[in-house]
């Protein structure tokens, strides 16, 4: 429900409230309207009311995903010497919480402030993969990253049809995102009863680190980028093997420029479908419903059947995909081309992440699975906060053909970064 829930709120926030809000004159909102004119300037944008919506859902979104960069860490590292379950209905109570200000929100500064409180919160995501590296079988965690996977697209696909239909559809004298926060809100409590009534922890207390403050003080090593590169809360435990470190290096290095690459491009989907094919809100709610229904079914009917020991060619194959994905899309002269793109594009979408986050998760102790997949999720966070800005900078400066063209080339480094795997010992 987590992702019905965090989709619901993509599509409110970022083109409903702005206009709303925009009218109250908040001075928070000014503020971050006049930086994302300032960039709209700086790179070219032209002066239209959709792409400014669409560079300022951007700027809250990197937020998001920089509190994500922060929290993510933190929590895993918390949740190796608590353990899973209670850290889980802690964020699940936090995240109620930014749904409730969300709903009772009269101003873009409140309405923010329950963005940064969920922001903070969504480190709930890092821990649901800790909860599948926990599991013994790698089988089992193969099926249980393609399962998270496959949540996350239908919480794609569903969740901006509802969000969309309790904002278009308020009862009397309600205002239009009331709806949409309380079904969150909903969908919160829900999940938290799930939690404490049928999950089982998923990490025994003789598994656990020794003490709360060696697990803060090692995810303090991810504040710094550097560090967290190093994975250097993992190495200065002496336990772990020189060709395990070594892995995760690769790997985090595969999966920080995949989703850079990968998150800017997408987010740029917008502007070229807009700009070239004049699509309306709904063309694009469409296009992207495509994209989330053939993601899904393909997490669930080939990414959770992936044996061990195939991911890493499943990824080569993934990636190398991408690459004719993104200049068919770039070069696209009519909607036909385009969605061959897609589907391209979705296959990709739909087992990279899957496939390298059951890599990951086998490597560390098991009082180590917390931190380790914090890192991850971290580079992730970081990646798709970075990679909006530097692609949308490129698409208007360059144009549409130039920056899908010559981002896609840039696949080529994960791909390089792969090799590097191939003599290095697997856990």
């Amino acid at each position: 429900m987590r992702y019905f829930r965090f989709n619901i709120y993509i599509c409110i926030c970022f083109w409903l409230p702005l206009s709303y809000l925009f009218a109250r004159q908040d001075p928070v909102y000014q503020s971050l309207q006049s930086l994302v004119e300032w960039f709209e300037l700086t790179i070219g944008v032209p002066v239209e009311r959709k792409y400014n919506n669409v560079l300022f859902g951007g700027l809250i979104g990197s937020l998001f995903s920089l509190l994500q960069f922060l929290s993510s860490p933190l929590t895993g590292a918390a949740s190796d010497y608590y353990g899973r379950r209670p850290l889980m209905m802690i964020l699940t109570v936090g995240l109620m919480s930014s749904y409730a200000l969300w709903a009772v929100s009269r101003s873009f500064s409140l309405f923010l402030l329950s963005r940064v409180v969920g922001g903070v919160c969504k480190g709930n995501v890092s821990l649901c993969t800790a909860i599948v590296a926990d599991l013994g079988c790698p089988k089992a965690r193969s099926r249980g990253m393609a399962m998270i996977g496959v949540a996350f697209s239908l919480g794609f696909t569903v969740g901006p049809m509802i969000g969309a239909y309790f904002a278009l559809n308020p009862g009397k004298d309600e205002i239009f995102y009331l709806g949409p926060a309380v079904l969150a809100l909903v969908f919160s409590a829900a999940d938290l009863l799930f939690i404490f009534v049928m999950l089982p922890e998923t990490l025994p207390k003789n598994n656990r680190v020794s003490s709360v403050a060696s697990g803060i003080q090692e995810s303090m090593d991810l504040l710094s980028p550097l560090a967290l590169f190093r994975f250097s809360a993992v190495t200065r435990k002496e336990d772990s093997p020189k060709d395990s470190i070594q892995n995760l290096k690769v790997l985090g290095l595969v999966y920080f420029f995949y989703l850079f690459l990968f998150s800017g491009l997408e987010y740029t989907l917008s502007f070229l479908t807009h700009q070239r094919f004049q699509f309306t809100s709904m063309q694009q709610g469409k296009m992207f419903f495509f994209i989330g229904i053939t993601m899904a079914l393909i997490q669930g009917g080939y990414a959770r059947r992936i044996k061990p020991g195939r991911q890493i060619a499943t990824i080569r194959m993934a990636i190398l995909m991408l690459i004719p994905a993104f200049i068919v899309i770039g070069l696209a002269w009519n909607v036909t081309m385009l969605y061959i793109g897609l589907l391209l594009y979705s296959f990709a979408a739909a087992v990279v992440v899957p496939c390298l986050s059951t890599l990951v998760s086998a490597y560390g102790s098991a009082n180590q699975k917390g931190t380790v997949m914090g890192i991850l999720r971290s580079l992730g966070a970081l990646a798709r906060a970075l990679g909006p800005i530097v692609a949308s900078s490129v698409y208007w400066l360059a144009g549409a053909e130039i920056c899908f063209i010559v981002s896609s080339a840039f696949f080529l480094i994960p791909l390089t970064l792969l090799r590097h795997l191939k003599d290095v010992k697997k856990d």
